[in-house]
Order: C-alpha cells, then structure tokens, then sequence
C-alpha cells in the first residue's frame, strides 16, 4: 500500500470537508486501503502528488471518483420498506386530496447513487394512481454529485440480487429482460425520473418546493454540524405539511432539527 503521511492526510480530508461536507478526519485507513490499488495502478508511488491535484480542484470528475471509492453504500430496490409503507398509506392519500386539482407532486431523491431509490418511488406512484397516473405529473428529481454513477442509474440496468425484494408481479410490470442475469428498467419507469447533478453542500434553488425528500444514508459522512445544516436547508425546500426520509441508521439533532418527528427516520414540517 501507498503512504498517506498525516500531513497529505489532513490536506486530503480538509478539502472534502471544505466542499462536500463529507468528515473523513478519522478515515486514515479507510483512504489508504480504498485508494492504494488504483493510485498504484495510475503510476502514483505516493499519496501527495495525487493529493495536490484533487485540491488543486481542476479536474472534477477525478474527485467524484475519488468520492465513489470512499463512501460506497450498498443499496437496492425496496430498501427500508417501511418507509414505503408510509408512503403508501399516508403521504400518498394526503398529497392525493391536496393536490387534486393541480396533480403535481413535487418529490426528490437527494443522493440517488445507482437510482434504485427514485426508481422504486416511481413503482410506487404508478401502482398508486393506477389507471388515473397518466393525469398526473408525478416525475422526480433524483440528484448526485457523481455523473458517473448518475450515468449508472440514467442506464437502469441491474442483477438479480438487488431487485429481489420487490415483488415479483413488479418485476415482471417494470422491467425488462436485458441480458442472463441482469433486467433494464422499463421506459415507463424511466421517464419519470429527472437525473441532475448536485452538491448537497450547493445552496438549493430548485423553482419549486418539494412535497417530499428522500435523502437516506447520505449524511452518515457529515459531521453534526454539516448535518444540522443540511437539515436546514432542506426544510426551507419543503412544502408546509411536506416530509423528509432519512436512513434508519441516521438521526437528526432533535435540539435543532424544524422538523417535526413522526417515526423512525421520517419527519414532518409544520402545516401552518
């Protein structure tokens, strides 16, 4: 392996932090162990050429790759069901009756990753609305900061393995057969999914505000500070009476958090 001394080290991970949010100040290891084999391979006998040129921030696609290297986070379709229990039985009802006249939700997936999240939410509406989906705008924005992995979800093909937990009658009504093992989303399912690029540490000036944000096991790399910003941010994205998801294995400063707690990992902004 390489040698990340402690002062490339603290370059490295002060730069993260500064613009993205991400606290990897107690990841030594974790960088060294994710980043040697490839640094090796591009010809780098050391971590500090390769640090000058992530911060230098010239070439931003290297440290997208970077990113995806060091918070790669296993995901799948269906993933925290619960979440999509709730949503089922009460968003979806409530933003059915709210938005009756002007049939348009306004729903993001904020750090997408491979899109399986945005995917499954889509599943959801159509099945939802059923016959009465074609009279709603029900697309959603799903943003990354990584055009790669955007490009992995713009493509939608996956295994086996990660759709498993869907049930099997959706797995036959929303995809198609793409290969031995691998399936591709159906172009229903695509085409109400809006990929776009962003920074979560970007200010969030989307023309609208949302009825509902997913951002699951994202903020596990933040820092509490980040994180209560963040927070912030998107509260002031969210519609009154709107709800933010977020990973069962995170939480929120309940001594700073604007958002009303409702259960495990799912909140709620003030209706007035």
């Amino acid at each position: 392996m390489l040698t990340l001394t402690d002062h490339d080290f603290q370059r490295l991970y002060t730069y993260i932090k500064k613009n993205y949010g991400i606290d990897l100040s107690k990841k030594k290891q974790l960088i060294v162990s994710r980043l040697s084999n490839s640094l090796s391979s591009q010809g780098y006998r050391d971590f500090s050429a390769y640090v000058d040129e992530i911060t230098s921030g010239k070439d931003s696609e290297m440290v997208t790759a970077m990113l995806n290297k060091l918070t790669t986070n296993y995901t799948y379709f269906l993933r925290e069901e619960e979440h999509f229990k709730y949503l089922w039985d009460v968003i979806l009802p409530d933003l059915e009756k709210k938005h009756a006249k002007d049939k348009n939700l306004a729903i993001w997936s904020a750090g997408c990753s491979s899109g399986e999240e945005p995917y499954t939410i889509s599943m959801y509406l159509k099945e939802y609305f059923g016959a009465n989906a074609s009279q709603w705008d029900t697309r959603i924005l799903a943003t990354d900061i990584s055009q790669k992995i955007l490009n992995t979800a713009i493509h939608a093909t996956y295994g086996e393995e990660g759709m498993s937990s869907l049930p099997p009658a959706w797995r036959q009504k929303y995809f198609v057969k793409a290969g031995a093992d691998t399936y591709t989303v159906s172009p229903a399912i695509k085409q109400n999914v809006i990929f776009r690029t962003f920074n979560l540490m970007d200010t969030i000036s989307f023309k609208r505000k949302f009825d509902l944000i997913f951002c699951r096991n994202v903020m596990i790399y933040f820092d509490q500070a980040t994180k209560d910003a963040l927070v912030h941010r998107f509260y002031n994205a969210t519609v009154p009476g709107g709800h933010l998801f977020i990973g069962h294995s995170e939480g929120l400063n309940k001594a700073t958090c604007p958002y009303e707690y409702v259960k495990p990992a799912i909140y709620r902004k003030n209706s007035k």
